[in-house]
């Protein structure tokens, strides 16, 4: 679905409704094959409204997102249900009527279109975290490890590290014995 800015002022008095399922799975695999394994349809139910020239589109996202565990690699279905509020201006000359932290506002280009599947699509990469497990590891209590390696968190490693004496000083030890007993 897209828009052209200048053909919204029609909706200035009462907002465009957008209830929609969109197929997103191809365009979303192509474009981020390392991240996105399979996306079920994505309903999209919200409004764009239209005020002095620029456009707010205020939407409510859903889906499953099939993407590889930062593990392991498996697939873990993410189901993802997120809103998303972007303010659309024709050029900078509008940006002054907002602040900052009040939402996203973005300028549009020379061709002033809103496309809502590319505007979905890069809201549901955003809403990917970095780290994602399959059920099995979230329920494991131990990492995985293999023939000379294992995993740590950074809790053991901070540990480890801390207890380590460096072997440079280790000599020194050795030279003020009651020092240790204090400790």
């Amino acid at each position: 679905m897209k828009w052209a800015l200048s053909d919204l002022h029609r909706y200035q008095d009462e907002p465009l409704h957008i209830n929609s399922t969109l197929d997103l799975n191809a365009s979303l695999t192509d474009r981020f094959p390392e991240t996105v394994l399979a996306a079920t349809p994505v309903t999209v139910d919200g409004y764009l409204s239209y005020d002095k020239g620029d456009a707010t589109l205020s939407t409510r996202v859903e889906l499953v997102l099939t993407v590889p565990s930062s593990r392991s690699l498996a697939p873990v279905e993410l189901p993802l249900n997120f809103t998303i509020t972007e303010t659309y201006l024709p050029d900078d000359s509008h940006r002054g009527r907002y602040e900052e932290e009040d939402q996203l506002v973005l300028t549009l280009g020379p061709s002033g279109v809103i496309d809502l599947d590319e505007i979905v699509m890069e809201n549901i990469i955003e809403q990917v975290p970095l780290r994602v497990l399959t059920p099995a590891e979230e329920a494991a209590e131990r990492l995985p490890e293999g023939k000379g390696w294992s995993m740590v968190d950074e809790a053991t490693l901070d540990e480890e590290q801390t207890n380590q004496v460096d072997p440079r000083f280790a000599k020194l030890k050795n030279l003020f014995p009651d020092q240790d007993s204090r400790d």
